[in-house]
């Protein structure tokens, strides 16, 4: 499979091969929905916490007397039920990481990278050469590369002047190539990568997971 690589001026230099085993692979809803949902888990910090009724501070003495007053019995103004008290079935400090092997993350990577190949939501550029960090240099390589707003851009490495230039523009995102990512491949309508991001995207996702 063929692709071509771009100018920042939105010019074809070259057209490079890419992988079918990366770039064509055909779409499997579960997979891709179970790999969102487990990035989605793990990402929770699960530390909400409530005082149960043993928990808060207050006396343990008895309201009033059991019997004769003519009201129902109570035995503590720590309950749930009263101003101050404990929270009944509150959250507690959990643990929600979701497990998902290797093989079926890789898979649902590839199936987001062929979608974005299939549907024209994949372009290359050879590199950005900013001699400074602008918004309206960025801008201008995105409008030459008719690229629209919802656009994450993928370098080798963290690229710093690639990282400013982008900062400011409203869904556009930027990240180093091996922490693309279920959630991120989902969420932006395009994805753009130098030629050096390509080559490190071949080598993490490229190769069969142990």
């Amino acid at each position: 499979m063929e692709i071509p690589v771009y100018n920042t001026s939105g010019q074809v230099v070259k057209n490079i091969t890419i992988s079918e085993a990366l770039f064509g692979v055909p779409m499997n809803d579960a997979v891709v929905h179970q790999a969102m949902v487990a990035q989605a888990a793990n990402g929770r910090q699960g530390t909400s916490s409530t005082k149960t009724r043993s928990e808060v501070a207050g006396s343990t003495r008895k309201i009033f007397r059991q019997k004769g007053t003519g009201e129902a019995r109570a035995g503590s103004r720590n309950s749930g039920l009263r101003p101050g008290g404990g929270v009944i079935f509150g959250p507690k400090p959990r643990d929600y990481s979701k497990g998902l092997p290797k093989k079926m993350r890789q898979l649902a990577i590839r199936c987001l990278l062929s979608d974005k190949v299939s549907n024209g939501g994949l372009k290359v550029v050879e590199s950005f050469s900013f001699e400074a960090p602008r918004t309206r240099d960025m801008v201008a390589v995105l409008k030459a590369l008719e690229i629209g707003s919802s656009t994450i851009i993928a370098t080798a490495g963290v690229d710093s002047a690639v990282v400013m230039s982008a900062r400011n523009l409203p869904k556009v995102k930027t990240t180093p190539a091996n922490q693309l990512n279920v959630v991120d491949l989902l969420k932006y309508d395009q994805l753009l990568l130098t030629e050096q991001a390509l080559e490190v995207i071949q080598q993490v996702w490229g190769t069969e997971a142990a």
